[in-house]
């Protein structure tokens, strides 16, 4: 996000915390399940926020949970627009997060390689 948009910072901000408590608590789709908001981004016009999360479970299902939150898209941003003070609310758009997924191999991978260097130390 640029430092030049600090109301768009402060907005996807409040968004990520209005929509993990909308999700959490208010959305009832069970192919959701378990999710984590880990980024919003907001564009300069406030017209798009682009919504990133990560979720327990295989990442097979990921597509299903995309779909699943683009479907419930009207009723996240009608609770949104009850929530916040904003003349027009964004249009929401979901992605899976995979930098988390990444971290993990990465240090399984890092784990592995010092592992293997230190196996004569037992």
């Amino acid at each position: 996000m640029p430092k030049d948009y600090p109301r768009s910072r402060r907005i996807a901000e409040q968004i990520q915390r209005e929509l993990s408590d909308i999700i959490r608590l208010e959305l009832k789709d069970p192919r959701v399940g378990m999710i984590t908001i880990t980024d919003v981004e907001v564009t300069s016009d406030h017209e798009h926020a682009k919504v990133f999360f990560t979720r327990l479970g295989e990442a097979s299902g990921n597509q299903s949970v995309v779909e699943a939150l683009a479907r419930a898209g009207g009723f996240i941003r009608s609770q949104l627009a009850k929530r916040m003070r904003l003349r027009m609310v964004p249009q929401i758009h979901f992605e899976y997060d995979e930098s988390v997924e990444r971290g993990v191999r990465l240090s399984k991978l890092i784990d592995e390689a010092v592992g293997g260097n230190h196996s004569t130390k037992s």
